[in-house]
């Protein structure tokens, strides 16, 4: 079973559409399946994504043969071109630092708030909290998608969409190509 976080509805939105997955709640989340995927939308924040991702594992019972993902856009520099596809490696908040594979070196920074500067080089608002909730589970992935180089005010909910829908194949044919 395919188990994936994400904490916008415009990001769940492309895989929803892409798999025919069917909308349910548990407790105050809503998910979406089919008989191979199940999907959980957080909401933005690293605690959100935290208690999500642990509602998930704990209601479906994840193991180890499950593929647990994180899929979700975000900020990078302008080295990442928007829509560019990310697997992320690892993953700091504040003095934290979370090792997720060892497929590329790709490191995000995950932040409280938005960020409109290119101090880091890739930056999201919720990878740690999914991370530090699966971090005991054997198949981790994160992936991210480039929506933006430090312009938040430009991501709208239709462009997170189709950036998520452009690469969803390429995510689920790489998760399962290196499990």
């Amino acid at each position: 079973m395919i188990y994936i976080h994400t904490a916008l509805k415009s990001e769940a939105q492309a895989i929803v559409d892409k798999y025919k997955l069917i909308k349910n709640k548990i407790n105050k989340f809503t998910i979406f399946t089919n008989e191979n995927i199940v999907l959980i939308i957080s909401g933005i924040g690293v605690s959100n994504a935290k208690e999500a991702t642990n509602k998930l594992m704990n209601y479906f019972n994840i193991n180890e043969n499950d593929i647990i993902l994180n899929i979700g856009i975000c900020a990078a520099d302008d080295i990442y071109k928007v829509g560019e596809l990310i697997e992320i490696s690892s993953i700091s908040y504040y003095n934290k630092t979370i090792q997720v594979n060892e497929f590329n070196k790709k490191h995000i920074v995950c932040l409280d708030t938005q960020c409109a500067n290119n101090k880091y080089e890739i930056v999201d608002m919720e990878s740690y909290g999914f991370c530090e909730a699966a971090k005991n589970l054997k198949n981790i992935r994160i992936y991210k998608v480039v929506s933006d180089n430090f312009e938040p005010n430009i991501v709208t909910k239709i462009n997170t969409k189709i950036l998520i829908f452009d690469v969803i194949e390429d995510i689920i044919k790489n998760t399962l190509e290196n499990q």
